[in-house]
């Protein structure tokens, strides 16, 4: 099976402009990110979707600077950013991860992908979003090219092409919908946050880097949870944003989102 891991990535970010130019361990939090997605043994081609704005040069320029795959297309339409890159690298199964999950687990990567490619012909789409037991940023979601298109064809709503997937597990009687979920059995998505949308997080994020990075530059969940343990006074710096995400503003048009899996600041 022909993989493609799409990371859609733009500096224009309305909460922190910039972020994924931030710097990680003597680097841009977008390399930081890349990097790990490319540990995973199971994600194909990786490519980097960025916008065709100017304000995006210097992402074409940082990915040229690291032999990184790029695309760039719509700002707004990020469906179409997925499904234009997916199709001309000819995937036949095609992985969203957004580029603000610096913290990214390539087991956890790996974990999805594999559950879907075992399971390939029971499921349309597998994620570990629906619903997360994973911490905030460990997002996964994988479907096959042909669902991909199906949405790229028939998703109308904004909602739909700004966050690529919606149209897909929103129709639970037209695609067949896996999910992975941690098998610890825990549920760390609400009380533990990976992801960067503010400038705290930020400050969580390079804090565990500082803290793993040059020992280990593929450290992983346990570590971070191990960390965290250690030092508690890190997990403190971004937890008020716990359990905010982008369903806080769309739970009126989402059938399949309920409002305890977001918090409204």
């Amino acid at each position: 099976m022909n993989i493609v891991t799409v990371i859609q990535a733009r500096t224009g970010s309305s909460r922190l402009p910039g972020k994924v130019l931030m710097p990680l361990a003597e680097a841009p939090l977008i390399v930081r990110m890349v990097e790990r997605v490319m540990i995973s043994e199971l994600a194909g081609k990786v490519v980097v979707a960025i916008t065709d704005e100017s304000s995006d040069d210097i992402l074409e320029k940082i990915c040229k600077e690291n032999n990184f795959l790029f695309y760039r297309g719509s700002r707004d339409d990020v469906l179409d950013r997925h499904y234009q890159a997916s199709k001309i690298l000819n995937a036949e199964a095609v992985v969203k991860i957004p580029s603000d999950c610096p913290l990214i687990d390539a087991k956890i990567i790996d974990k999805v992908i594999g559950f879907f490619i075992e399971h390939s012909s029971e499921f349309d789409f597998v994620s570990n979003l629906h619903p997360a037991t994973y911490p905030d940023g460990n997002d996964v979601e994988i479907m096959h090219f042909s669902v991909l298109e199906d949405a790229w064809k028939n998703a109308k709503r904004k909602l739909e092409r700004e966050h690529t997937t919606p149209y897909i597990w929103e129709n639970p009687d037209k695609f067949r919908i896996g999910n992975v979920e941690w098998e610890t059995g825990l549920n760390y998505s609400m009380t533990h946050r990976f992801t960067i949308d503010y400038p705290e997080d930020y400050e969580f994020i390079k804090r565990v880097y500082d803290e793993l990075y040059h020992k280990n530059p593929k450290f992983g969940l346990n570590d971070i949870l191990q960390l965290l343990e250690e030092k508690p006074e890190i997990k403190k710096i971004n937890e008020k944003y716990l359990g905010v995400n982008w369903y806080r503003n769309h739970l009126n048009e989402l059938k399949t989102i309920t409002a305890d899996q977001t918090k409204i600041i």
